[in-house]
């Protein structure tokens, strides 16, 4: 019973945020406004961390599964997607590697922000 309550918290701010990209015209998606919904109710203590920690860490665990579907449906639309198949390959390195990067520098700026200043090597 605690998984499936803690599974209907992240489904509330999941249905929330498909609220605010319908009543909202902007351009952003329905799971963007999810996540800050959540981050908004995990920092305000709305949502305690332990009240949705093991159902997150469990969707995390499964999230390479969620990519098959869109995998199987590359392969099926394979025709349309073969004259563009090197300039897909080039962009997907490239910003792979971007956000690698820029993630890794962020970590080590606010890590090093928080230690107070402390250089982390």
């Amino acid at each position: 019973m605690k998984y499936l309550k803690q599974l209907l918290i992240i489904f509330l701010a999941t249905c929330i945020g498909e609220m605010m990209r319908f009543f909202i015209p902007l351009p952003i998606p329905a799971g963007i406004y999810g996540m800050v919904i959540m981050l908004l109710a995990l920092i305000t203590g709305i949502v305690k961390l332990e009240n949705v920690k093991e159902t997150g860490e469990f969707l995390i665990e499964i999230m390479p599964v969620m990519f098959i579907p869109p995998a199987v449906g590359l392969i099926d639309t394979w025709g349309l997607l073969s004259d563009i198949f090197v300039p897909v390959i080039v962009i997907t390195v490239i910003s792979t590697f971007v956000v690698m990067i820029v993630t890794g520098k962020l970590t080590d700026l606010l890590l090093s922000r928080s230690k107070g200043g402390a250089d982390i090597e």
